[in-house]
């Protein structure tokens, strides 16, 4: 990995930005994507799309990521100035007590973190971690009060989203950080549109990153509605499962690029998945099938119209929605180097073998 990509990594991992509220890492992510590509489009949702212009035969390919990282927002103030929470996004409630967010309010920006129960205080009791759930979850900004709180600037609908630096592990293939699910995705595009600067693609090349994946996918229909693909490549992150020694370990860090051959949302088209392997094949590119329990951006636009053969690539990693994900940096050259190949290569004969016109 060269040092431009590392520390573009870096910037967009550390920007905070949950679904609805990705206005800060799309502004970078514009201003980033605006040289690669002949032109940048928007949606009504917050979609934003760079666009690299083929002929008027050519196909359409749309390779999209998503803004938003998981997160909470506001649903009351406590009298104790104490705040309750909605997740936005999936949380194992274990992994959430004890942590240091930022409150983003109408007035400023203020450190806030998650409760949690001394073990002083547990002594003597029989209550466990397994029964929490984000209700019993607290987060504290050190207000005095509601009244305080709400001085401050505070309201219900205020986003709170975890704080936390990125930095290379003593592996120097090993990266930690918040958020990889899904900056990872966006590091990636712009990576491989870097790549293909000088390169006219056998298609119209659309690459750029939706919203409010976390939610329910909220932002693909909209973006493809908009840009009409023949094909789409959802670019994200996946939960590996590769430290203990069990057989059927799924995403193992190192082992290259993710193909998701299944997941609760789609099952691949054979077609296309033969084009993707290989494609990986021919370029040596490491690749791992994977089988995931989570959907992603590729299960809603699969759906819409006359159906789109969609896909979900990337990379997996590990303790991802929380606020430390170990990540591989071999991972992300092989993903980066499998969406170059694919756009090099789609062309309207490709395009066509995929849809089985």
């Amino acid at each position: 990995m060269d040092q431009q990509t590392w520390e573009r990594i870096v910037t967009y991992t550390e920007l905070q930005g949950t679904s609805g509220q990705e206005d800060a890492v799309r502004a970078t992510f514009e201003k980033d994507l605006k040289p690669l590509v002949d032109r940048v489009e928007k949606n009504g949702m917050g979609g934003l799309f760079g666009i690299k212009e083929g002929k008027p035969a050519d196909p359409r390919i749309m390779f999209a990521a998503h803004l938003d990282e998981v997160g909470f927002m506001v649903s009351s103030i406590f009298p104790t100035g104490a705040l309750q929470v909605v997740a936005l996004g999936g949380w194992n409630p274990m992994t959430v007590p004890a942590h240091r967010f930022t409150l983003f309010t109408k007035a400023g920006r203020y450190p806030v973190v998650s409760s949690s129960i001394a073990p002083h205080l547990l002594r003597g009791k029989a209550a466990g971690a397994a029964a929490l759930t984000i209700d019993d979850i607290l987060f504290d900004a050190g207000f005095e009060s509601k009244e305080q709180a709400e001085a401050f600037g505070v309201r219900p609908g205020d986003f709170i989203v975890p704080e936390t630096k990125t930095i290379c592990m003593a592996n120097p293939n090993r990266g930690l950080s918040k958020a990889y699910d899904n900056r990872f995705g966006l590091s990636a595009i712009l990576s491989a549109l870097t790549d293909l600067q000088s390169v006219q693609t056998p298609n119209t090349l659309i690459m750029g990153a939706n919203t409010q994946e976390e939610v329910g996918l909220r932002g693909a229909l909209p973006a493809v509605q908009q840009q009409k693909p023949d094909l789409f490549f959802a670019v994200d992150s996946s939960a590996a499962n590769d430290l203990d020694q069990t057989t059927g370990r799924q995403g193992v860090l190192d082992q290259g690029t993710l193909i998701r051959v299944f997941d609760p949302t789609v099952v691949t088209s054979p077609r296309l998945k033969e084009f993707i392997l290989q494609t990986a094949e021919d370029h040596h590119i490491p690749y791992q099938y994977f089988v995931s329990k989570g959907g992603t951006d590729a299960g809603a636009v699969q759906k819409y119209g006359q159906g789109i053969p969609a896909v979900a690539l990337g990379v997996a990693s590990r303790y991802i929605h929380t606020h430390e994900t170990v990540w591989s940096i071999p991972d992300f050259d092989a993903a980066r180097e499998l969406i170059v190949a694919l756009a090099k290569n789609l062309d309207r004969s490709a395009v066509d073998d995929i849809v089985g016109l």
